[in-house]
């Protein structure tokens, strides 16, 4: 997941001590009238502090602080966070200048797993690890794992596999929600007919402008080949280039390279690389464009006053594929790691990896979790609610977000900035083969 950037003010133990809990007296209890007994397993860790370091800004993490104030309080941990949009590109520079933060929230598994195998994370605690088996299926913990060793555990999840719309939109235009690919290109057709542009998008979002399409292909190749072809290209045991991968593309390409068809509200379909993602799926509300695809973190970026829901301003459908029946849902999500090793620090991993966690979190606003122990009536929106339903059921095919599993410099590199030439015009075969040629050699 992507936003824009600002840093975002630390929080203290002191501050919220002194407004949550009374002011600590030497030799009483410093918790006075504060119930610190869920947080007693962490134990007491007065005078510590955690650096945290992500990509999570402005109303995100202040929910964030907000969740993890009172475990901070009751701890003693000074949980210091620092919210920056271009996290993928600084953490790097941050670690290799030695101001690596004591735990950061990646969200990309592809850039976990370079810093694992560089030796520079810490590998998870028993604790951390039996909270991670009890808290999610053996699939979301491998995107942590690094050749056998877990280094980390899920945060955030989120279900990108969504198409927003305006249900006025579609009860006006006769429109039924489809179900199945072929569905979605009568549905594409019906509303071209009438006038409008039934698809808008933006991809520009800073240094990594071009992610919104890698997903729409990632989405796409896995509807129309499967998990285990799906699996393959993103582990490379078949080329980024293959002819199955080519037909994904050029698949989405008949609907977003198509000026009948696209970009809705703001001109030729090109013009979408120019449009900042945020604002992508703004026309649905005034009528000028029917559908955007996009995940179901974009609940927050519609403007201040959308209402969301199946009634609603605007309400999600999940993008189908050939068989009605079938669940094929592309996601992503963030994980936390540790270059530290100290006890506050693993105090306050444990703690992140709880259903308690997820569930207080949840209940501040917008936040999707894949953690099992989550409760959907917890959930801020429709949109979260049907999120954490897709995850947890059985019959759901979720597959990570596939440029966040490659090597970061395809995943967040020469796959984002191929998607955006090929946008811009280039073909298909070339934006494939120049990605397959960029792909690290061993």
């Amino acid at each position: 997941m992507r936003f824009g950037a600002r840093l975002v003010l630390a929080v203290t133990t002191l501050a919220v001590m002194v407004t949550g809990c009374g002011s600590p007296q030497s030799g009483s209890q410093p918790h006075a009238g504060k119930n610190c007994g869920p947080y007693a397993r962490y134990g007491k860790h007065p005078g510590t502090r955690v650096t945290v370091y992500g990509s999570n800004r402005d109303r995100e993490a202040d929910l964030f602080e907000e969740t993890w104030a009172d475990f901070s309080a009751c701890t003693g941990i000074d949980i210091a966070y620092e919210g920056d949009g271009e996290f993928e590109a600084r953490i790097q520079m941050r670690v290799d200048g030695g101001d690596a933060p004591d735990v950061a929230f990646f969200p990309q598994p592809g850039l976990l797993a370079r810093f694992a195998r560089a030796g520079r994370l810490k590998p998870a605690s028993a604790a951390l690890a039996s909270l991670a088996k009890q808290g999610w299926s053996a699939d979301w913990n491998s995107y942590a794992t690094v050749d056998g060793t877990l280094y980390g555990t899920p945060l955030v999840a989120n279900v990108k596999s969504f198409v927003w719309y305006s249900p006025k939109f579609f009860r006006d235009h006769g429109l039924s929600i489809p179900r199945t690919w072929s569905e979605l290109m009568a549905v594409t057709e019906k509303v071209a007919a009438s006038g409008v542009k039934p698809w808008c998008a933006g991809i520009e979002s800073g240094e990594a402008t071009g992610w919104p399409l890698t997903d729409w292909i990632e989405d796409v190749l896995l509807r129309q080949t499967g998990p285990d072809v799906y699996d393959q290209w993103v582990t490379h045991k078949i080329p980024f280039n293959d002819p199955r991968v080519i037909r994904a593309i050029d698949t989405v390409g008949s609907l977003l390279k198509n000026d009948r068809y696209a970009n809705g509200g703001y001109g030729p379909a090109r013009s979408m690389a120019s449009i900042a993602y945020q604002e992508g799926g703004t026309p649905i509300l005034s009528g000028h464009c029917a559908m955007h695809r996009q995940a179901s973190f974009y609940a927050e970026q519609w403007p201040d006053g959308t209402s969301i829901g199946p009634d609603k301003d605007v309400f999600a459908f999940l993008l189908p594929g050939t068989d009605p029946a079938g669940r094929p849902v592309l996601g992503g999500g963030v994980f936390t790691a540790a270059f530290s090793d100290r006890p506050e620090v693993r105090a306050f991993q444990e703690y992140l990896a709880t259903a308690d966690f997820a569930n207080a979190r949840m209940k501040k606003g917008p936040f999707v979790s894949a953690n099992k122990g989550v409760d959907p009536a917890n959930a801020a929106s429709p949109v979260d609610k049907l999120s954490i339903q897709l995850l947890q059921d059985p019959r759901t095919q979720f597959r990570f977000d596939g440029s966040d599993q490659m090597p970061a410099a395809v995943g967040a590199g020469t796959f984002w900035k191929a998607a955006v030439d090929w946008i811009g015009g280039k073909s298909t075969k070339a934006m494939a083969d120049s990605v397959e040629e960029s792909w690290p050699r061993r």
